[in-house]
Parts: structure tokens; sequence; C-alpha cells
């Protein structure tokens, strides 16, 4: 590393138990980790407890699947309040995906009706809000929004898409391709002058913005507590207070379905819930280890000097700014361009990722936008500086080669 006061900004990070983060979390020391945002990082000690809860259910499912309801609903009381909502307008699902699924199969449009959508949303919610649309004749169009727009330019945006037919606008209160916010609450109000609904994408804001579901409006918020609060993959919050919010259903009929919003979800049959039952456990470690508001500010700290030291090993061969100074950053994600001709697309920016996995041992988050190629630096407290500079050396050569550098 050329500056050590770099290294210094990442060293390893010390928990309350623990010398060093990384020794919390149980990852393959051989792979370098830093793709975070993708699929999350369990700590040791709730993949110790969720394996109990699945050993309890397995001793005596008689004992167990009869009463999950129970169960679940008082790890919803306990993780509710961790996006700032009450339990009674929190249901768990599987995942981000899932909440807006359950809630494009409770709308009903007439032909000709409008949804708005953002050429930065999540691919798998724009292709719903694209079936949503395909099922009453109606129309999907992208709003379009530069990547450095400024929160006042993206209200503007929108205040220019929404016309008389415009019913429902989904939008991501993080985005997962270019890693930064947009002012949702502020599009809420603005929708609602029209009235217009909206459904807010807050796919990575839980652990990164206090009160999550607060801060992101809309008439519902969904949430992935697999991310950045590091729960067990398939662990995700649906928040609403909408009137007609009855009319949601989980994505599996159950004998739970005469109940009301949200407790017809606690019970789907035999899924595994204890994904569910050990979300509080993930969300009191870090709090107990190095407080939520500390762990912001860390990972920001973390991130900024990671992305400095990745941005340089690019300029150095290429000279030319890689580092993107976003608008409305979030604490733990930073962009870096890729030289021309390198992710251009989802599908070449996934290739790239699965490609460096396979030759070089390191994990990755590539995007793609407006025809550029990104890397996204998605840090947690487990990362060091090593793991910058393994990407500095392993992966840059890499890409310059493949981008005829």
């Amino acid at each position: 590393m050329d500056d050590p006061r770099t290294a210094a900004r990442i060293a390893p990070v010390p928990l309350l138990s623990y010398d060093r983060a990384r020794d919390a979390w149980p990852l393959d020391p051989r792979i370098v980790h830093l793709n975070h945002g993708s699929f999350g990082a369990v700590p040791s000690e709730v993949v110790a407890l969720q394996d109990a809860l699945r050993r309890e259910a397995d001793l005596s499912p008689v004992g167990w699947f009869p009463r999950i309801a129970e169960k679940v609903e008082a790890a919803r009381a306990e993780v509710a309040p961790f996006v700032g909502a009450d339990a009674a307008d929190t249901a768990f699902v599987p995942n981000a995906s899932a909440a807006a699924t359950v809630v494009y199969n409770a709308l009903q449009l007439d032909r000709d009706d409008e949804i708005l959508v953002t050429d930065h949303g999540y691919g798998a919610v724009t292709m719903g809000a694209a079936r949503l649309a395909r099922r009453f004749g109606g129309r999907l169009r992208t709003v379009a929004l530069g990547l450095l727009d400024d929160a006042d330019t993206v209200l503007a945006r929108f205040a220019e898409a929404i016309g008389p037919r415009t019913r429902l606008i989904v939008v991501d209160q993080i985005t997962s391709s270019t890693g930064r916010r947009f002012p949702t609450a502020e599009i809420t109000a603005l929708a609602h002058e029209h009235g217009v609904r909206v459904l807010v994408d807050g796919a990575h804001a839980p652990g990164l913005i206090p009160d999550a579901a607060v801060a992101g409006g809309g008439d519902w918020w969904f949430g992935n507590m697999h991310k950045w609060p590091c729960a067990p993959r398939g662990s995700a919050l649906l928040v609403t207070q909408a009137p007609d919010r009855d009319e949601l259903w989980p994505l599996i009929d159950s004998w739970a379905a005469t109940e009301a919003y949200p407790a017809r979800f606690d019970t789907q049959g035999t899924i595994d819930a204890t994904t569910y039952l050990a979300t509080p456990a993930a969300i009191a470690f870090i709090e107990r280890e190095h407080g939520w508001d500390r762990t912001r500010d860390t990972v920001a700290e973390i991130a900024d000097a990671g992305a400095r030291i990745i941005a340089e090993a690019f300029e150095r061969a290429a000279d030319e700014p890689a580092l993107v100074d976003l608008p409305m950053p979030v604490p733990s994600m930073r962009l870096i361009r890729l030289p021309l001709g390198i992710g251009r697309t989802r599908e070449e920016a996934d290739d790239l990722r699965m490609r460096l996995f396979d030759e070089v041992g390191v994990e990755t988050a590539f995007t793609s936008f407006a025809g550029a190629g990104y890397f996204r630096l998605s840090a947690h407290l487990y990362n060091e500086a090593a793991d910058f500079e393994a990407f500095a050396e392993r992966c840059v050569p890499r890409i310059l080669e493949l981008a005829g550098r």
C-alpha cells in the first residue's frame, strides 16, 4: 500500500467480544469478501442459534409447527422497531422481491393505467411491475434519472413524469445497481398530491438508514434483513399502514388465511421460519458488539478508504478518475468506474463477477448503468485493508487485461 495512513483507517475493527471483527463471522479465509450487499454474511453466533432452532424443529415437528405463529409474532415485535415500525404494521417475508410480489398481487389497474419505475430499479422488482401492468392492459414507463442527479433534480423528474393515468410509483430507497439514495419520502408526498400510490424498495436500507421504514415513506415499504443487519438469508420485512392492507396475502395460502394482516403471514405451512426467528439476534449482535450508530460510521470509513485504494489502482493504469462522487451516498457502498467496454450490461457484469471469483478468489459485485460498467463496493465491519489491497493486486490487472489496457 502506498499510504500507510490509508491502512490505519481500515485496521481490523475490534468488537466487544473479538479483537478482530472478522473472527465473529464464519467466512472462508481463502476468499476475499467484498460483496456484503448482495447476500450478506451471518455472524457465527447467529448461525449457531438458527442451527439450534432447526434442531428443535427436527426433534419435535408437532411441538414446533403448530406453535410457529406465536414464535414469529414475537420475533416481529422485536424486529419492527429496528426499522421504526409497529409490529401491527409489519410482516415477515422471504425477501424483498417477495414483498414486491405480495403488493403487486393485491393491486388492480384499469386499462391504460400507468406504473412509473426508474432506470436504477432492481431488475426483478421492475419485472414484477411490468407483469402487473400487462395483466390489466396498463403501461410501464421508466423515469430516467442521471447517476449524479441530486435530490431536487430527482424530485423534479418525478413531478414531470406523473400524468393523469399514473397510479403507482415504484422507487428505490437505496439503489442496488448504483449504490445511492433517492428522496423517497419527498417522492411519496409529491405522488399523494396527485392521488398516486408509492411502493418503496428499501432492500438495502435496514441498518444503513435509521428507522428505514419511516424514513422511506411510501404506502408500502419493504427491506431485507439478510443484508446489513446480518440476519440469515430468507428474512425481510413488509411494512404498511395502507387502508386496504387486508388485500395483502402471503405467497403461500395456509391455515392463517382467515387472519387479518399481518398475522396471516406468520404461518405458511412448513417453511423454515428459523430465518425470521434468528433475525432479532442478528440485530442485537451488532448493537451489543459495536452499536448501530457507531457501525454506520465505521463502515463508512472502511468503504471510503477501501474505495480509494481500488480507485487509485485503476487510475494508475488509466489516468482517469475512477471513484464516482455520488449524491445522497450511503454508509457502506461505493461506486468505481470500470474501463470502457467492461461490464456494460447486467449479463456482462454478472459474468465478470463469476470470472473473478473463479480465477482469483475475490467476491465482488459489478453493475451496469447507462451502458457503463462499475464495481459496486459494499463493506461491513469484518473488512480490512488486506481485502481492498487484494482487489487492487488480483482483480484490477485482470480487468485491465480484459479491457485491452
